[in-house]
């Protein structure tokens, strides 16, 4: 079960509409009844950020005997509430939708018991006379007896009590020359005087006027609606005349009892959560609500972030497309596409290249407006102007159709709602200037949708391809641009690439370097250093590659002749003869370590070059180097005296 079923049943039944009363909360909600106000349960949605998944709990205002009469494993004690009167439920697949219907039913019709006790002789039943007299229980009235006037005579007429500041703010009225203004300024000044007003005397009857003011009303009805603007100062909103409604309203957009716009407007809200989401208002008070919040916030200058929280949801979405298109440049694929889907049409949603694969055909629709925008002019106009026109000012009339008085005319002003809609006033009189409908040519935006659609599905071999429109020949000539761009996309993407880190270059050089000296001995260290002249020479022959000279690869050719020509006629093929020397050595249990001292050679590069020249007879490593210690694998002795003719050495 979930919290959706609950909310359905309870504005079914009961007509009871979900409120959400705390903006920074909004996981949490509750169902008030809209004939008491008061709460029959508190709804909590937590997400689970571990599991992916939502937590739905509630509190349910039905008693916390329920515990014991029903022993469910979703029953518990409350979760947020405190007190006798709740309990909690956890809602997920193993609750019974009945039974929670069963404990709101409890909790909604607990509020409504009501009873009468009728005493008809204050000694009956004392004596075990026919009548039992019992003490009133909570939430009853209980009348008294009370006696009649004698026979003749009438019950004496008194006219209803006239609490000293309400006689003198009727003294305050001025007729004037009755007109609009005139009744608004007559409000304004009274409403100002009972700022702080509280009253205890209740009146809730049918009473219907447009644009009620205080001197609308008569003394009972005056005492009611101060009595009840005490109760929703504090937050018990109960039902009550819709006009009286309108008139606490008309305080707030007046700033009778608020001391900041933003208050006013949060006052507002709280009456939106309160009153018309409980379902004791109408569509039309909740739209004028709607309407004058933004009104209202426009003209005393509140931050545009709070503003647009009130306006209509679809203006500013569709203020927000238009910005979008406008200035395709900043805004994402994303974005682009879904602004094209509500400016242009949502069918484009449905088209099959979205199905095929969504995020390459939202890129490429946004690749398309983008070409369409960079390219298309027609009469010095750009394509979104063409679309859209360009933003003009309309006049525009705030709290019109709302009791309103402002004692000085307003100043200048500019304010800017959000990039394509803004105000400004001058002498008093208020412009709003915006893109409008009025101007859009949608023709063009649905022609150029058609044709970038119908070339996508036939690039990406979507099937179910559409009928060709000969006057979208413009359009057809930008979705080409931007396939084509897709194609060259493509194949670079499909072509091998090879990447050369250039980085390590430097430190193989300085390795290198330091091997070479490494293997050099003091006299061939200054032979190298010897100018070339004194050798005898060009220069360049300290250059030539290895291998090209007479000795082994990299040694010259005396290097190779104080080697006593081993190194020339090596006895093993791949050796030359200083690793030969060192491999008999050790063949014999003597050191080399002599012989890779005076060719500065490092015991493991050693064993290294000679395991690596073996390798492919003998299958391994003959040699193992432990530090600077080399040793031979006794498995293969014989298999190495073998190849270097016998152990006649």
């Amino acid at each position: 079960m979930e919290l959706s079923e609950l909310t359905a049943y309870a504005e079914e039944k009961f007509h009871i509409r979900e409120q959400r009363k705390w903006a920074d909360f909004p996981g949490f909600s509750v169902l008030a009844d809209p004939g008491t106000g008061k709460w029959a349960a508190l709804l909590m949605r937590q997400w689970d950020f571990d599991t992916g998944t939502e937590i739905q709990r509630c509190d349910i205002r039905c008693g916390r005997q329920v515990l014991s009469e029903m022993r469910k494993p979703y029953l518990s004690l409350p979760y947020r509430m405190r007190g006798e009167n709740w309990i909690g439920v956890r809602l997920d697949d193993g609750t019974d939708p009945e039974v929670v219907f069963r404990l709101f039913d409890r909790a909604v019709y607990s509020g409504h018991e009501r009873g009468y006790t009728i005493v008809l002789d204050q000694n009956a039943g004392k004596d075990g006379g026919p009548y039992r007299v019992e003490a009133p229980r909570e939430n009853e009235t209980v009348y008294r007896d009370v006696a009649l006037p004698p026979m003749g005579r009438k019950p004496g007429r008194t006219g209803p009590l006239v609490p000293d500041r309400i006689r003198r703010m009727m003294k305050l009225y001025r007729r004037g020359d009755g007109s609009f203004q005139e009744k608004c300024r007559n409000f304004y000044r009274q409403g100002k005087f009972m700022e702080d007003y509280e009253d205890d005397v209740p009146w809730n009857e049918e009473y219907r006027h447009y644009f009620p003011t205080y001197h609308d009303l008569n003394i009972r009805q005056l005492r009611g609606y101060f009595t009840w603007r005490s109760g929703v100062r504090k937050g018990n909103y109960t039902p009550i005349a819709l006009s009286f409604a309108y008139l606490y309203l008309y305080e707030l957009l007046n700033g009778i009892g608020t001391g900041s716009p933003e208050e006013a407007l949060q006052k507002m809200e709280e009456f939106a959560a309160g009153f018309l989401d409980s379902g004791m208002g109408d569509p039309g008070m909740a739209k004028n609500l709607r309407r004058w919040m933004v009104e209202y916030g426009v003209i005393h200058n509140v931050s545009p972030e709070l503003v647009r929280r009130y306006a209509d949801p679809a203006t500013v979405e569709n203020d927000r497309f238009l910005e979008i298109l406008r200035d395709p440049e900043t805004s994402t694929d994303e974005e682009i596409f879904f602004a094209l889907c509500g400016l242009g049409g949502r069918k484009l949603e449905e088209s099959p290249v979205i199905q095929k694969d969504g995020e390459k055909g939202r890129r490429l629709f946004a690749a398309v407006w983008r070409q369409v925008s960079e390219t298309y002019s027609r009469d010095g106009r750009d394509f979104f102007a063409s679309c859209f026109g360009e933003r003009k000012a309309f006049s525009w009339y705030p709290l019109a159709n709302a009791v309103y008085w402002e004692e000085r005319p307003h100043p200048d002003a500019d304010y800017v709602l959000d990039g394509c809609r803004s105000y400004c006033c001058r002498n008093g009189v208020w412009k709003e200037v915006r893109y409008d409908r009025l101007y859009f040519n949608r023709s063009l935006i649905q022609g150029l949708l058609h044709a970038a659609d119908l070339g996508l599905r036939r690039y990406l071999k979507t099937g179910r391809y559409l009928r060709r429109n000969p006057q979208e020949d413009w359009a057809e000539a930008c979705v080409e641009a931007v396939l084509e761009a897709e194609r060259r996309e493509e194949m670079e993407a499909a072509k091998p690439k090879i990447a050369i880190d250039f980085s390590g270059l430097e430190q193989i050089r300085r390795d290198a370097a330091f091997t070479r000296d490494s293997l050099l001995t003091e006299e061939e260290e200054d032979w190298a250093e010897r100018r070339p002249e004194e050798q005898g020479g060009p220069a360049e022959k300290l250059k030539e590659p290895a291998g090209e000279q007479g000795g082994p690869a990299g040694e010259p050719e005396e290097l190779a002749g104080e080697l006593g020509g081993s190194a020339a006629e090596p006895k093993l093929p791949g050796l030359d003869g200083l690793h030969t020397r060192i491999l008999l050595d050790l063949l014999e249990g003597k050191s080399p370590e002599a012989e890779m001292k005076a060719a500065h050679l490092m015991p493991s590069v050693a064993a290294d070059r000679i395991n690596e020249a073996l390798f492919d007879e003998i299958g391994d490593n003959v040699l193992e180097c432990d530090g600077d210690a080399i040793t031979v694998v006794e498995d293969y002795r014989e298999d190495i005296l073998q190849m270097l003719g016998g152990d006649d050495r």
